[in-house]
Order: C-alpha cells, then structure tokens, then sequence
C-alpha cells in the first residue's frame, strides 16, 4: 500500500486528491507546520533528506515531487486513467500541462506569496511578477476556452497539478479576470474525489 507523507496546507493534498480519484486504498501519515515559520517539522526529513512533502513511499521506494508522484503512481496502477494513451499526441499535451502547472504558473504566484512579507520593499518587483501572473493566467484561459479540463472532456493528473497555481491566484485575486479557468477552478473542486480528499488531508 502507498503511504502518503501529507503536510497540512501543502502540494501534498494533490496525491491525496489522485489516489481518491483512482479509488486506490492508501496509509496518510499526516504532518503539521510550525505555527510560527510556517516551515513542515524536522520529522520529515527522516523521509527524505529535503524535508519536503508530498512524499510518498511504496514498497520502500521513496518518490518525491508532485509531477514525479502522478507520473509514478499513473503508471504503475493506474491502469490507463486520468492521463491520455502514451501513444498519442494528446499525452504530449498532458506532459506538457503536469509540468507547466509546477514549472511555469506557480512561480510567479510563489514569488508574490514570499515578496508580500517584504512590505514597500518589493515594490520595484511587483509589476514584473504581477505581469508574469497575468501572462500564464492567461495562457491557460485562453485555452480552456470550450473546454471542460486541460485535456478537453478528459480529466488528468495534470488537472490536479494545475489546481494549487489557480487556488493561489484566488487568493490574490488574480482569477476573476479569466472567467475561462476560474469556470474550471470551480469545476474541478465539485469533483466528490475532491471533496473525500479534503475530508481526509485537508484543504489546501
């Protein structure tokens, strides 16, 4: 059985969120941030040297990033769902989005989560970052247009991957002025996986 390392408020609720969707039985060992730092426990580097979940451990193999966990997992059990056939162009495209949900839209949000603590500071930065956010917001509207997920009428891991970047442009109010994704942010959490995730790890 797959056992989950899941730290509160983290990317770990994504792989909590897949095995629900693939209806897998799975162990969470949950971990909770310092209050004060905001930073996981000491305890997760007896996992793994970073110290960082998600993390998840099956058969004694440790697997850590986001993007790296839905790749393995998908392949070893789940059986063709929620990715596309390897063979087709289509899992070029879902390649594509599982990674440019960690790689290309959260940075700039991480950048205006970290820069916010640094008061008038950041002000030289704010343009470029906000720029940056309104960029990649947009691309991914833009080709939502139509369409139900990142895939079309097929929902995948890379669903799942996008949604931390989106519920940070929320929070920031960054996601109204791109009906297209913010349509699907609130379709994706109607999903009952989703909602028997946040039952069992939490929300984001």
């Amino acid at each position: 059985m797959i056992i989950i390392h899941h730290l509160n408020s983290s990317r770990s609720h994504r792989i909590v969120w897949l095995m629900e969707e693939l209806g897998l039985p799975y162990e969470l060992v949950k971990y909770q941030r310092d209050p004060q730092t905001r930073l996981a426990p000491p305890e997760l580097r007896q996992i793994h040297p970073m110290g960082k979940s998600p993390a998840i451990v099956d058969n004694g193999r440790i697997v850590i990033e986001s993007a790296a966990i839905i790749d393995y997992i998908l392949r070893h059990y789940g059986k063709g769902r929620l990715q596309p056939p390897v063979t087709t162009p289509a899992y070029d495209d879902y390649v594509q989005w599982l990674h440019f949900a960690e790689g290309s839209a959260m940075l700039p949000l991480l950048l205006k989560l970290y820069t916010t603590r640094l008061g008038e500071a950041v002000a030289p930065l704010t343009p470029r970052i906000d720029s940056e956010i309104a960029n990649h917001l947009g691309y991914v509207d833009r080709h939502l247009a139509g369409k139900q997920y990142l895939l079309g009428d097929l929902f995948s891991g890379a669903d799942i991957m996008l949604f931390d970047a989106t519920a940070l442009a929320r929070r920031y109010e960054r996601l109204a002025a791109h009906p297209n994704l913010s349509a699907w942010h609130d379709r994706v959490q109607q999903r009952p996986a989703f909602a028997r995730a946040v039952e069992r790890g939490g929300t984001r």
